[in-house]
């Protein structure tokens, strides 16, 4: 690993991040809040000062070569550096302690979305923004945003952009690696714009309508009322919602490959309608027992169950309803949306649609290889068969998930949280969804965790946001071995 190119590159994601707070210190010092001007403004120095530090230990130089070893240590680290810095407002401002600061900026960062603010309408206008930023910076990945802007990695960036994407596969529709970060960047940009028209003509006013599309396309669902979509009582606004929640669950590579080819690239990917299927049905499900166990009218049981259904598979975790209070047959659906999560490449959490989706041929796959010993039967995914290496990955990945989420659970009985509970915050948590069920329900908040639980959330959500790999291997001792050879 060149520490003096990884060191570089910290840098340089150290002053994006106190670039990523001049807004708030601007929308602070507009609306005459001291106390949210001065937190900010410390910030940015602290920023500054951080990247004047990394930039005088190293630097990148035109002949500089990354490798894979950079590249995960580059996003890892980048992703903590980031993650520690976005603490520095809550911290200095006194609107929380080191600890719920740190769960509150690990949640936003890795789209999470849970809070440790009891109340968040009481915050000025300027923390509330820096909320949503750090929900839609984090949402596409803030490697993957810093690329699009940077001109200077060339062919390394292919290393860091594998490290910070999710799902069994990393599309590539373009040449070159900053072409592609360019062209998600700004369908991003596109889509949020988009979202936040909508809003403003579904009646929300300009602040709250930027706010809430930066979450929703980011599917991190922080906002700016308690109760989140269920404050405005609006049915265009919430159908309106669930549309971009599942627009933004699908893969942005899928939308930048249509954008070229046509819109037929859309209708044609498997990963997608399935997840539109999955959508639909247990939408089906929720609207037919709440209209039967709860007496909902048709339209609102219709609705919730959209809504919902949309919230959770995408991650996002904005609220109409306290769905906590649904019926088990509904809270069950709901429970299975928030595990599989939305497809490869989307900006949504969860286990992704592409990877169950291989599993499941590939469990096919051998029961008709104990039949047919002789058949090859390769796995396929959009007509396109995929590597063993690639379905092994996504079954490695589901172990570690189940895995992952055994342990955060076993971590918070020990701090005194029950089964039911403690199962139900670790779901949400790996997930990056953020509301769940029990002490983590719809209405409920992170504030009611016990520090030690707060502090392995952080943990958990940091590795959930970069898929479990890319963090494990860096406290592999082989990872550190004083080399300059790349991987």
């Amino acid at each position: 690993m060149n520490q003096r190119i990884v060191a570089g590159l910290l840098g340089y994601l150290t002053l994006f991040t106190g670039a990523a707070m001049i807004p708030p210190f601007i929308l602070a010092a507009v609306t005459e809040e001291i106390g949210g001007a001065a937190a900010f403004l410390l910030s940015i120095f602290l920023c500054v000062a951080v990247t004047f530090e990394l930039e005088r230990f190293g630097g990148l130089q035109g002949k500089d070569n990354i490798g894979v070893r950079d590249g995960i240590a580059i996003t890892g680290l980048g992703w903590l550096l980031v993650s520690i810095l976005g603490t520095v407002p809550y911290l200095t401002g006194g609107y929380l302690n080191l600890i719920d600061s740190l769960t509150e900026s690990f949640a936003g960062f890795s789209g999470t979305g849970a809070t440790v603010f009891n109340d968040v309408e009481i915050l000025p206008r300027s923390i509330l923004l820096w909320r949503s930023l750090s929900n839609w910076v984090g949402g596409l990945g803030i490697v993957v945003i810093f690329m699009a802007i940077l001109s200077q990695l060339g062919r390394g960036a292919m290393f860091i952009l594998r490290a910070e994407t999710t799902g069994p596969t990393k599309d590539r529709q373009m040449p070159r690696i900053r072409d592609n970060a360019k062209a998600l960047f700004k369908i991003y940009v596109f889509l949020t714009v988009i979202c936040a028209i909508s809003y403003y003509l579904c009646g929300l006013n300009s602040f709250a309508a930027v706010n809430h599309a930066m979450t929703t396309i980011a599917t991190g669902g922080y906002g700016i009322y308690n109760s989140t979509v269920g404050e405005y009582g609006n049915a265009y606004l919430e159908y309106c919602m669930a549309f971009f929640m599942i627009i933004s669950s699908g893969s942005f590579a899928m939308y930048a490959t249509a954008l070229r080819r046509g819109g037929g690239v859309i209708l044609r990917n498997s990963e997608f309608k399935i997840y539109l299927w999955i959508v639909f049905v247990t939408s089906a499900i929720i609207a037919a027992d709440l209209f039967l166990e709860m007496q909902f009218d048709i339209e609102t049981a219709i609705r919730n169950a959209i809504f919902h259904v949309a919230s959770l598979s995408s991650t996002t975790g904005f609220v109409a309803y306290d769905f906590d209070t649904y019926p088990p047959l509904s809270k069950a659906c709901l429970m299975m949306t928030m595990f599989l999560g939305g497809c490869a490449g989307s900006t949504a959490g969860g286990l992704k649609v592409a990877r169950i989706i291989l599993l499941f041929k590939f469990i096919g796959s051998i029961v008709k290889q104990k039949i047919h010993p002789q058949i090859l039967n390769p796995v396929k995914l959009n007509g396109i068969v995929i590597e063993d290496s690639v379905v092994y990955g996504a079954a490695k990945f589901f172990f570690a998930v189940v895995m992952m989420d055994i342990v955060f659970a076993f971590v918070m009985m020990f701090d005194g949280i029950d089964f039911v509970d403690a199962v139900s915050v670790s779901v949400s948590t790996m997930a990056s969804v953020g509301p769940g069920f029990g002490i983590q329900g719809a209405t409920s908040t992170y504030a009611l965790l016990p520090p030690l639980s707060k502090l392995f959330a952080c943990i958990f959500m940091f590795l959930s946001r970069l898929e479990f790999f890319t963090v494990l291997v860096l406290f592999t001792p082989t990872f550190w071995k004083s080399a300059r050879e790349n991987w």
